[in-house]
């Protein structure tokens, strides 16, 4: 029993000894909205969810729809995970351009292995939930939680081979274009078509002005922000604005890394060491140094890409800022108020659809397929070991999460409930997956550490 109990708490041990990450961070913002909203101060929680966020220069509100301001719960779904979907676009944009994503070959089999991780389990969800309201809440189980998916992976070190870790990376980025497909389709209200005509206009002129070779962040920023306005108005839902944007921006530098180091030898053999004036306490450069280092730090900006520098910088923030707050405005499950009947309801249906259609979803799709000659199993993954990672497509948490969030009208007594319903069965889901996962991989990988990672 001892023995049992050890090698279960060996991972949980070995996740919290490491230092704080993204996923850690998520996992605790989830623990404590749980926490308060089923403590005795559950009622502050709620009016913090419901507290007004309201920006305003003059007479402009910067958060406000349809002339009303923004709940705190609004502000972060709406806002900024605008920003999280834009950084997401980013991402997809690279993978389709140079990344696993870029040619036929290396993408077919993701692109299968996705597309069943997304159809079976939206079957499973349906076989428990069939009719409205409840149905609604089908595409919940679709989504695969790479963050997290990637930290189960790292709990087993370089046994996991390079092979599986891109494999489990480009199928997450697919499923993202597929969720975030399903929220434009099934998630938007109804089109004012004037709004969305105008943000048309200025993401032609984002592409237009990468085109002309305008690398300036602050261009994108300010353009996204109204192109999100614009969609917040027009009916669809505003996230994919940060989707549309990111696809604008240049993922082309100004200047090539063989040109900057030719321009740089240039400049290295200007900087004179012998005419800096130098004590222990002070170094004085001169000005022609000056400005040689300034015009070294413009070449090295000049050398990356608008597209990696702002995901750079925005990285980050997502990461250790929206992703926890955005799992602390939506984790706060209340389990008062979840009867024991209605545990066969929309809390098996997304359970079932994360634990036992996600796995099934991506290894049926991807075994089968790769058993066809247009395309094989990357070298250093099998048949268990695929079984391993399909499991852990089954966390899906954030844009779960989302989803559930878009899926029930939060205005009704009822739709509270099945929101409330929903998120218990995404927890309970994503961690059955994550830990079945993680105990298939650590039987089935070689016990010593790979060379090739």
């Amino acid at each position: 029993m001892d023995r049992t109990i050890h090698v279960i708490l060996k991972p949980l041990r070995r996740f919290a000894i490491q230092k704080p990450n993204a996923s850690s961070l998520l996992f605790l913002a989830m623990v404590v909205a749980m926490i308060l909203a089923n403590s005795p101060w559950a009622d502050r929680y709620h009016l913090l969810l419901a507290f007004p966020v309201d920006l305003h220069a003059g007479q402009f509100s910067f958060f406000s729809h349809h002339g009303e301001p923004m709940s705190m719960l609004a502000f972060v779904n709406d806002a900024l995970m605008a920003v999280f979907f834009f950084v997401i676009g980013l991402e997809i944009k690279q993978e389709v351009l140079i990344g696993e994503l870029s040619s036929p070959r290396k993408a077919l089999l993701p692109i299968v292995a996705a597309c069943g991780g997304m159809i079976v389990p939206v079957v499973c969800y349906l076989l428990v939930c069939s009719s409205a309201p409840e149905v609604n809440g089908a595409a919940i189980p679709m989504a695969t939680d790479i963050a997290f998916a990637l930290a189960v992976l790292g709990l087993l070190g370089k046994r996991v081979p390079l092979s599986m870790r891109i494999f489990l990376t480009a199928l997450a980025v697919v499923d993202d274009i597929g969720g975030i497909i399903i929220i434009a389709l099934f998630y938007s209200g109804s089109i004012a078509f004037e709004p969305l005509l105008l943000s048309l206009v200025i993401l032609a002129g984002l592409y237009a002005g990468g085109k002309l070779r305008i690398h300036y962040p602050l261009f994108f920023y300010v353009g996204g922000f109204i192109v999100w306005l614009l969609f917040l108005e027009s009916g669809i839902h505003p996230t994919i604005a940060g989707v549309l944007v990111a696809f604008t921006v240049p993922a082309r530098p100004v200047l090539k890394l063989d040109d900057f180091a030719s321009e740089m030898n240039g400049y290295i053999g200007m900087l004179d060491a012998s005419e800096v004036k130098h004590s222990p306490k002070a170094q004085v450069l001169t000005g022609q140094q000056i400005q040689v280092l300034n015009n070294i730090h413009t070449l090295a900006d000049k050398t990356i890409s608008p597209l990696q520098t702002i995901a750079d910088k925005l990285h980050p923030w997502v990461n250790y800022v929206i992703l926890p707050l955005f799992a602390f405005v939506n984790a706060g499950v209340t389990f008062g108020d979840i009867e024991p009947q209605t545990l066969l309801n929309v809390p098996l249906a997304v359970f079932l659809g994360l634990f036992i259609g996600k796995a099934l979803g991506i290894f049926s799709f991807s075994y089968l397929f790769a058993c066809t000659p247009w395309a094989s199993m990357p070298q250093g993954m099998s048949k268990r070991n695929l079984l391993g990672v399909s499991m852990l497509g089954g966390i899906g948490f954030t844009v779960a999460l989302f989803i559930a969030n878009l899926s029930f009208d939060t205005t009704s007594a009822a739709g509270v409930d099945l929101l409330n319903q929903a998120k218990l069965g995404v927890f309970v889901g994503s961690f059955v997956s994550g830990v079945v996962g993680y105990f298939i991989l650590r039987k089935v990988l070689p016990k010593t550490e790979l060379i090739n990672n």
